[in-house]
C-alpha cells in the first residue's frame, strides 16, 4: 500500500487532486462507520480519515462533535477502533489516516499507540491540537514507525511558521479553509482561495490539502482551481451516515463521494 505522499504524487502526475473523506468511527455504530468507509472508497475517495472520538474535539463543529459524543456513548474505545481499522484495511486500497486529539496519545504513549495504529493499517495521523513547536516526540515516533504526519495551518499562518509546519508534515499540510470549526458553509470564501494560492507559493515542495467548510462539487472544484493538491470533506459524510438506514449507509456515502470526486478531475 502506497502512503499518502505517494498517492498525492501519483494523482498530481495525471493533473488530478485527491479527495479525502472523513468518517467518525463508531457513529452511528461501528458497523455503520465501516460501511461509510467502504462507501467513500467505492465512491472514489483517494484517502480516508477515520476519526477516533474525543470528548473535547476543539476543531470540530456541531455535526462531528455530536458524532463523537454518540460514538463514545456507544462504547467506542481504542480496541474497537483498531478492530474497525483492521476490518476496512482488508478491502480499502487507499491510504487510511487516523484523526483525533493529542490527549489520546499522551494517555496511551506516543510510540506505543503509533505502533498499534500502524499495525492495524493506518498510514498517517492528524492531530488538530498538536502545535508544531511541541511535536518533536510525536514526529520522531511517527517517523520510526513509518507513519506520515499531517499538521494544520490556518489562512493567516505567517510564512516562516508555515515553512516549519511543512517541514514537520510528511503527508501534506492541512490548510484549514475557514476561520472556525468544521462544518458545511455556503460556498468557498475568497480568503480561502487566496490562502491556498499563498500556501502553494510559500511551500512549493509540499502538498497542500484544504478542508473545513467544503460540501459541494462546486466547492471542491474551486479549491482545485486555486491549486489545492487535496480537498477534505467530513461533516456532510458524517451527516449522511447519521441519517441513512444502516443498509443504505454505504450506497448513500458512495453516491455523494462520487459527485465530489468528479470535481477533482480536470
Amino acid at each position: 500500500m502506497a502512503g499518502i505522499a505517494a498517492r498525492l504524487e501519483e494523482l498530481a502526475g495525471s493533473g488530478e487532486a485527491a479527495l479525502v473523506a472523513y468518517v467518525m468511527a463508531g457513529h452511528p455504530g461501528l458497523r455503520a462507520s465501516e460501511a461509510a468507509v467502504r462507501g467513500a472508497v467505492r465512491g472514489g475517495a483517494d484517502i480516508v480519515e477515520i476519526g477516533y472520538p474525543f470528548s473535547d474535539p476543539l476543531a470540530d463543529g456541531p455535526v462531528i462533535q455530536a458524532a463523537a459524543t454518540s460514538s463514545l456513548a456507544r462504547g467506542t474505545d481504542m480496541k474497537s477502533y483498531l478492530g474497525a481499522v483492521r476490518a476496512v484495511r482488508r478491502s480499502a486500497g487507499v491510504p487510511l489516516v487516523s484523526m483525533t486529539y493529542s490527549n489520546i496519545f499522551e494517555r496511551h504513549g506516543y510510540a506505543r499507540l503509533i505502533a498499534r495504529l500502524r499495525s492495524a493499517g493506518i498510514d498517517g495521523i492528524i492531530l488538530p491540537d498538536m502545535p508544531v513547536d511541541e511535536s518533536s516526540r510525536y514526529v520522531a515516533a511517527a517517523r520510526r514507525a513509518g507513519v506520515e504526519t499531517v499538521f494544520l495551518a490556518s489562512p493567516n499562518t505567517a510564512a516562516p511558521r508555515l515553512r516549519r509546519i511543512a517541514a514537520a508534515s510528511s503527508g501534506f499540510v492541512y490548510l484549514v479553509g475557514v476561520y472556525g470549526t468544521t462544518g458545511a458553509r455556503r460556498g468557498v470564501a475568497g480568503y480561502t482561495l487566496r490562502a491556498i494560492r499563498s500556501a502553494k507559493r510559500t511551500i512549493p515542495g509540499t502538498k497542500v490539502g484544504v478542508g473545513f467548510g467544503i460540501s459541494t462539487p462546486e466547492d471542491v472544484a474551486a479549491c482545485v482551481r486555486a491549486g489545492a493538491d487535496a480537498v477534505i470533506v467530513g461533516s456532510p459524510i458524517v451527516r449522511i451516515a447519521s441519517e441513512a438506514v444502516p443498509a443504505r449507509v454505504e450506497s448513500r456515502v458512495a453516491s455523494y463521494v462520487a459527485r465530489l470526486k468528479r470535481a477533482t478531475i480536470p
